[in-house]
């Protein structure tokens, strides 16, 4: 093993603000502890939690490193204790509670994975988080299944463009909205079986119209507010409402009679605070039953724009701009 240098560039969040105090600094290298690996990062995905934490409204779990960034992509350079020596040199992607944005990131082992066949380290960077929050909302706690269909808002998004995907290849016919007609032709293009310009049309009536009036059977709802209720509105008789975020709002009110009479099930999760020991089984259930695929060829992440660890600030304004489409990455 080559030694390892004492510091490294990382972004930290300066204070809680724009895009602007997101600022390059020296820090210690990290030491990988028990049980994890430490990474040399090529690349670390840009998520919506990470702008959310720079405006200091998701702060990081007790242990967790304060720099953001959920998901990088790299060579191991180092194991802790109980970790098998046979992961230095290899390229793995893995999700990481923080610390992303940097050039070099500890990971729990269990929740590291190895690069795909044919992926690029941008491209294996953009896989974690998208696809273990896909995953389990809309799979596991979505129990959505082959010949199924499934409503999914921001279909542009990181989320949306992954829901796609994985969409297409367990064969799940899948409604997107977007905020506009160009965006609509991009999910198209990537899969989407409908997609709706929610600032143009009413997706619940659109909704209803490409379902014969049935509705879907899992809507993955990022938006929150007045949107739940017309979200139930689109479900089906025994449909599945999963949220996993809340753009417009916290709370709504919603009619508990529909949920009695059309036997609806809301639910919905965070990932970051899970345990490891949770990300472990999420891991290895992924690596069995979506890795293969990858492998293969059938499916690669949307890929927006790459920019280098030093201008994550103008990664962050893009995003915030909303006018990307798949997932934006910092390369190091």
């Amino acid at each position: 093993m080559t030694s390892l240098p004492e510091s490294m560039t990382a972004v930290a969040i300066r204070e809680p603000g724009g895009p602007e105090v997101l600022v390059p600094e020296r820090r210690p290298v990290p030491q990988p502890g028990p049980g994890e690996l430490l990474i040399q990062v090529a690349a670390a995905g840009v998520n919506r939690p990470d702008v959310l934490q720079r405006m200091g409204f998701y702060p990081p779990p007790p242990g967790a490193s304060d720099l953001p960034g959920l998901e990088v992509a790299g060579t191991v350079a180092a194991v802790g204790a109980g970790v098998d020596p046979e992961w230095l040199g290899q390229a793995v992607c893995a999700l990481v509670a923080g610390g992303g944005y940097a050039e070099y990131c500890a990971a729990p082992a269990g929740s590291v994975l190895p690069v795909p066949k044919g992926f690029s380290m941008a491209e294996a960077a953009a896989l974690p988080e998208t696809v273990f929050t896909v995953w389990h909302n809309l799979f596991e706690r979505g129990w959505v299944k082959d010949g199924e269909t499934a409503l999914v808002h921001g279909g542009t998004s990181g989320i949306g463009t992954t829901a796609i995907g994985l969409a297409k290849l367990f064969d799940i016919r899948i409604i997107v909205t977007c905020g506009s007609r160009a965006k609509c032709d991009a999910a198209r293009a990537l899969g989407a079986d409908l997609a709706v310009d929610y600032s143009a049309e009413d997706y619940v009536e659109a909704v209803k119209r490409f379902t014969d009036g049935k509705g879907v059977d899992v809507v993955l709802d990022m938006v929150g507010g007045d949107y739940v209720p017309r979200n139930l509105a689109c479900l089906a008789d025994d449909g599945r409402h999963v949220t996993i975020a809340f753009q417009r709002g916290a709370t709504a009110e919603i009619d508990m009679s529909q949920l009695m009479r059309r036997r609806l099930t809301m639910t919905g999760s965070t990932l970051r605070a899970r345990s490891a020991d949770f990300k472990a089984a999420l891991a290895d259930e992924i690596r069995r039953t979506l890795w293969p695929h990858l492998a293969e060829g059938a499916w690669k992440p949307a890929m927006d724009q790459c920019f280098p660890l030093a201008e994550a600030a103008a990664a962050h304004a893009r995003m915030q701009a909303g006018e990307h489409v798949g997932k934006i990455v910092l390369t190091v």
